[in-house]
This record gives structure tokens, C-alpha cells and sequence, in this order.
């Protein structure tokens, strides 16, 4: 009888970690293609699905750019692609990915911008975070690999205590929230997840100087492993600092001191701008520089 049980109890408590795994496994399921979570907005002849939609190509040529966006808005969380970006003389292109409340005079914004270069110069990533309507924050940096050569995995996390930008996991950018200094910080309006491929010769490389070789073209962008885990609208009465989305948690409010060298490494080694320390720009630094971003 005892060997009975002991069999019985052993089957069970497999049976039952089978259940807590597929369980799990549904949880935490990401979208198994672009079209999942995804639309097309723009120039849909110059999107093209790969391996079976789970990886995209985006084109720009002198007809058009493209551009796709999610097709939910999120409020807090973390959204996360991987990019190979147009090799060699991509010099006026602009590859942007970011999260933009889809407003006019009080957007919010966060954006990844990354800028051709002519061959043999180094890609640059431009971020800048607007809030509450108030842009202008422009940081630069240039990447210390060659991200047209492979895909590298570039992210934002978003909640209540800043907003972090991550390339391969390695923070570049910090945005803190200084509400209690008045210093706007998104948090108020949810924000769809959005990429384009465009035309921007003249501002991109060198401040426009150097214009697109049409030659060169059409140019190709690669996306892939499209991953977004966020509170999604319309629970916005869910999405007010949750401690059960792990984006609110103790770990993620603060960068821990690995991700803090890391960060630090970033902005002494490969930062090119910096808006709080251009004075032609802004004679008067602004708040947030101050208060520590």
C-alpha cells in the first residue's frame, strides 16, 4: 500500500509540474510573427515578410520609404527588436524604432534614430525622449560594432522611474523621473510601438552634408524577434504602477552596478552629443540635466 501512494504522489507531482510549465509556456508565448502583433502603415510594397513572417525587410528606394507599427498601445513595459541595419553607403538614411502616443501638442515619444554613414565612418544612434509635448533632447552615440554586419538587439524599458535604452542588453541612455522637481515624464498617455525607413539627407549624416547615393540604392533594413511585454490599453486602470508587472519591480527601478559600468563606459567612450552640453542650442542648461538623466 505504501509503494502504492508513493507512486501515486510521485505521478502526481510530475503531472502537476507539467501543468505549471505549459502554463508558464503560455504566459510568457511572444509572437510568433510580425503580423501578430503588427501593421503595415506605410508603403506595404516595401515590406517583405521572411521565414514564414517571423523576420521583415524594409526597402527605400527614390519612390518610397516604409514604415509598420503595433497594432496595440502599450502604458509601461518593456519593447525589444533585433536590426541589421543598411550596409555600406547608407549616408541621408534613417532607420527609426520607437514608442509615440500618437498625438500632436502633447506627444510623448521615445525614439531610437539610426543614422547612415558614408562607408568606412561609424553608424550613429540617435535617441530623444519627448514628454508631455517637450522634445529637443537629443543624445548621440556611435556604436562601437558594425550593426549593418549582423542583427544586435536594441530596447526600451519604460515605467514609473525612467525610461531606459538598451543596445545588446547595454544601457546608452537613462531618462529619470524627475516629476517632483517639474519635470514632465511620460506616464499619462499610452504609446504604439513604430519603425520606419526613410529619406533624411537633409539633417542625418553630418548634419546633411552628405546626401544619398541613389546609385547605391534601393537600400534593405532587417528586423526580427519582435518582442513587446507591456500593459496594454485599453486596462489603463491596470497599468497605474502594478507591482505585479515585473517592469515595476525593484530590479528594473534603477540601473544595478553592472549596468551602471556598462553605462558608464557608454557615455565616456562612444558619445558623440549630448543636447545638455551643446550652449548654442541651450544657453540655459536644461532642468533635467540638472536633476541627473
Amino acid at each position: 500500500m505504501t509503494h502504492t501512494c508513493t507512486i501515486f504522489f510521485n505521478n502526481l507531482v510530475v503531472t502537476l509540474f507539467i501543468i505549471k510549465f505549459a502554463t508558464l509556456v503560455v504566459t510568457n508565448a511572444k509572437p510568433a510573427t510580425f503580423l501578430q502583433d503588427f501593421h503595415i502603415t506605410w508603403s506595404d510594397s516595401h515590406i517583405k515578410q521572411l521565414d514564414g513572417g517571423k523576420a521583415i525587410q524594409l526597402l527605400l528606394d527614390q519612390n518610397s520609404g516604409c514604415g509598420f507599427a503595433s497594432k496595440s498601445k502599450y502604458l509601461f513595459g518593456r519593447v525589444s527588436m533585433k536590426i541589421k541595419l543598411i550596409p555600406g553607403d547608407s549616408a541621408g538614411t534613417v532607420t527609426a524604432f520607437y514608442m509615440n502616443s500618437d498625438t500632436n501638442e502633447i506627444r510623448d515619444e521615445l525614439d531610437f534614430e539610426f543614422l547612415g554613414n558614408r562607408t568606412g565612418q561609424p553608424y550613429s544612434v540617435q535617441t530623444n525622449v519627448y514628454a508631455r509635448g517637450k522634445g529637443d533632447r537629443e543624445q548621440r552615440i556611435n556604436l562601437w560594432f558594425d550593426p549593418a554586419a549582423d542583427f544586435h538587439t536594441y530596447s526600451i524599458l519604460w515605467n514609473h522611474h525612467h525610461v531606459v535604452f538598451y543596445v545588446d542588453e547595454i544601457p546608452i541612455r537613462v531618462y529619470k523621473n524627475n516629476e517632483d522637481k517639474g519635470i514632465p515624464f511620460p506616464k499619462i498617455q499610452p504609446m504604439g510601438v513604430y519603425s520606419t525607413l526613410w529619406e533624411a539627407d537633409d539633417w542625418a549624416t553630418r548634419g546633411g552634408l552628405e546626401k544619398i547615393d541613389w546609385t547605391k540604392a534601393p537600400f534593405y533594413a532587417y528586423y526580427k524577434d519582435f518582442d513587446i511585454e507591456g500593459c496594454t490599453v485599453p486596462n489603463l486602470e491596470q497599468c497605474t504602477n502594478n507591482p505585479s508587472d515585473w517592469w515595476e519591480g525593484a530590479g528594473y527601478q534603477h540601473l544595478d552596478p553592472v549596468a551602471g559600468r556598462r553605462y558608464r563606459w557608454v557615455r565616456l567612450n562612444h558619445m558623440v552629443y549630448d543636447y545638455c552640453t551643446d550652449k548654442q542650442r541651450n544657453p540655459v542648461t536644461p532642468p533635467e540635466c540638472l536633476a541627473g538623466i
